[in-house]
């Protein structure tokens, strides 16, 4: 009866000590229980395509990227690691394993995410929804929950200690709460909190500045009764009517290209937008995927995978890219903002032009090889600078950094059709006229430049500009043998103004169809699922109305509108 007690008594210490550690009882000395067959996410699956990783003959070697979006005036950092979009995930019911080998060769910070909802990357923002990541760092096992509310972790703990440079770790997903291991031992648990509520896991990895390490392999299995499949990213080619907007602008008399921007997040992630995305147009630029902050986030180190992807869904769909942006005063990482003196400033400018637009050299049509160059400031149109903006290419080069970027570009790319992009250039007023002159400079002074982007975002009354006065704009610029093109249309309007949203769209598109040197038009995206007019100043971003599809894909008066436009000029043309 002693023994018995003495047992009883030690036995209760144990369950006291494993919760007091944070393990539920049930686990606590227990090994876990049979599920399905143990998955490879690593042999045989795509990691060629993940930002950041290489795969080797020992596993995926993961290098710092440390890309973060900034602000528009610079300042800020918000992380936005990668995910393996183009790799594996899982698809699970019930409880589930992951298991991962993480090799280092020094103290260098090892994270694997998984994510139970994919980022989604708004214009420059990236809107982080439920995820998890598990790390080494500092010899303790770290882990991050993101619920979907926040930009910044809504959870962080840490767990053990010790642990040395070659890690097992591994998480079980299991009634809603988070049971961690380092090298087989069960270290805490956490509250999932509806984490992976959608029964799908992406995966992503990081390291810390500046070192690197090696994921050995990554393994799922499902648990107890649950239920568990790998499935790999979709077909980038979308099956084809010939009835779309893309069709009826190629029958055209003088055909021209229709286009959107489009993100690499959603064309994996969401059908309905991949399928609209191949089907309805023929052109599109990449929002983001291209601008300096996400494609060379470190000097010298270039993060290609989404942009490569994006390449791939263009030449998988018959599309041409529409390359965005080489040089701009926004969107740059810290280390291009940094001090330098005015000669450092232009090698840094050059070699990353010629770096991207190499990289890209066959596979990219079009370049916006200068974005935004014209000033907001009144004083920029009086004080010498000619309505050119005073940004840090501006300040190191003068108005001749223009000159400079486009020359470069011709000379990395010279097939590729060279233009300038700029906002509030549609209607009359000092900002078209400063723009003007400085086309006439440019080609004056023999600058490469093909043609001019106009933007086209109404976000107010204000912005709102009458078709004929576009005209005359697109005509002036056939003028100096240039070209012209929409850019970036969207239209801002409430629920009861969509027939004045589907009118200024189509009136673009209308002068564009009519007017020789008029080569393509896009809108910036086409679902507001999506689109940069969302309120970001909440989780979850509220959509706004500025696209020709509404958040659930119902297509919206704009879109008949457009069609309309595209079927009269073909009718004209037959007759």
């Amino acid at each position: 009866m002693l023994l018995f007690m003495r047992f009883r008594k030690s036995a209760v210490i144990a369950v006291v000590c494993a919760l007091a550690a944070g393990v539920s009882a049930d686990r606590a000395g227990t090994s876990a229980p049979a599920g399905g067959p143990v998955e490879d996410l690593l042999n045989g699956r795509d990691w060629a395509h993940f930002a950041g990783g290489k795969p080797t003959h020992t596993g995926v070697r993961v290098t710092p990227l440390d890309r973060r979006i900034t602000r528009q005036d610079g300042t800020g950092g918000q992380p936005n690691p990668p995910v393996n979009l183009r790799g594996p995930h899982v698809v699970f019911r019930g409880d589930v394993r992951i298991e991962a080998g993480l090799r280092r060769t020094d103290d260098t910070d090892a994270y694997l995410h998984l994510y139970g909802e994919t980022p989604v990357i708004y214009d420059e923002w990236r809107y982080e929804r439920r995820s998890v990541r598990i790390g080494v760092v500092g010899g303790r096992l770290r882990i991050d929950r993101w619920d979907g509310d926040s930009d910044r972790p809504a959870m962080t703990r840490t767990f053990g200690s010790g642990l040395g440079l070659e890690v097992r770790l591994a998480v079980e997903v299991r009634a809603n709460r988070l049971v961690l291991e380092a090298d087989g031992r069960v270290v805490g648990t956490v509250p999932a909190r509806d984490v992976f509520a959608s029964g799908r896991i992406w995966f992503g990895a990081d390291a810390g500045a500046p070192g690197s390490w090696t994921l050995t392999d990554l393994h799922a299995q499902s648990l107890g009764r649950g239920r568990m499949s790998v499935v790999d990213a979709p077909g980038l080619r979308v099956p084809r009517s010939s009835d779309a907007m893309r069709d009826l602008a190629a029958v055209l008399p003088r055909p021209i290209r229709m286009g959107t921007a489009l993100a690499v997040g959603p064309l994996l992630t969401d059908s309905a937008y991949r399928r609209t995305a191949g089907e309805e147009f023929s052109m599109f630029t990449p929002e983001n995927d291209f601008k300096p902050q996400f494609v060379q986030p470190r000097r010298g180190v270039f993060a290609f995978a989404e942009g490569d992807t994006l390449v791939d869904f263009a030449e998988a769909n018959r599309m041409k890219v529409h390359g965005h942006t080489l040089v701009w005063f926004e969107a740059l990482p810290a280390w291009m903002r940094a001090e330098m003196t005015h000669e450092q400033r232009r090698r840094v400018m050059v070699e990353h032009i010629r770096a991207v637009a190499g990289h890209f050299r066959g596979k990219v049509a079009e370049w916006d090889v200068v974005n935004e160059p014209m000033s907001d400031e009144d004083e920029d149109y009086v004080n010498g600078n000619r309505g050119v903006r005073p940004q840090l290419w501006f300040e190191a080069m003068g108005e001749q950094y223009i000159d400079i970027a486009f020359h470069a570009a011709r000379e990395a790319d010279p097939h590729a059709v060279l233009y300038l992009n700029e906002y509030g250039v549609e209607e009359d007023g000092p900002r078209w006229d400063a723009l003007y002159a400085l086309l006439i400079r440019l080609k004056e002074r023999g600058v490469p430049i093909d043609g001019v982007g106009f933007q086209d975002h109404e976000y107010a009354v204000g912005d709102r500009t009458d078709p004929e006065v576009f005209r005359r704009k697109v005509r002036a610029l056939a003028g100096l043998g240039l070209k012209a093109r929409v850019s970036e249309a969207d239209v801002l309007v409430d629920e009861d103004e969509e027939d004045i949203q589907a009118r200024q769209l189509a009136g673009k598109l209308a002068v564009c169809g009519e007017e020789p040197n008029c080569t393509s038009f896009s809108t910036w995206g086409f679902t507001d699922k999506y689109g940069s007019t969302a309120d970001l100043r909440h989780y979850p971003p509220s959509p706004g109305n500025a696209l020709p599809w509404d958040a659930t894909y119902e297509v919206k008066p704009a879109y008949w509108a457009l069609r309309d436009v595209l079927d009269d000029a073909r009718r004209s043309g037959a007759g």
